[in-house]
């Protein structure tokens, strides 16, 4: 069974985010904010983190910059979910996130957003 971290300070999404994945197969541990996150990564090793962007503590880019820092979890891959426009995709996967989410497909498109966590899985064990 794949791991996936959730990355999340919204009790909804985090809840909701994780209700669909565990639906789907996957185990699943969350985090509540960026410091949290980096502790759990290093620790648990999961498949993939699904990594909000606006979080307390340490913001989602800071994150992201420090997971690809770190050879422990360099190679993780990270789906970057975010409310921000679109035109950020570029920036974030050039730091290196391996995907990017829009927030709203979180509660509205549970479809697409299994279908980049497995495209992205798939891409990793290539």
């Amino acid at each position: 069974m794949q791991t996936v971290l959730v990355v999340e300070d919204s009790k909804l999404l985090r809840i909701n985010s994780e209700r669909i994945l565990k639906k789907a197969g996957y185990l699943v541990v969350t985090a509540v904010d960026g410091m949290e996150a980096l502790t759990i990564a290093r620790e648990s090793r999961p498949d993939l983190i699904l990594l909000d962007m606006m979080l307390p503590k340490l913001d989602g880019p800071s994150v992201l910059q420090a997971l690809k820092a770190d050879p422990a979890t360099a190679q993780i891959p990270v789906v970057v979910v975010t409310g921000l426009s679109p035109k950020n995709e570029e920036r974030l996967l050039k730091a290196g996130a391996a995907a990017f989410v829009e927030k709203g497909s979180l509660l509205s498109n549970e479809e697409s957003l299994l279908n980049t966590i497995k495209k992205t899985l798939e891409g990793r064990a290539a």
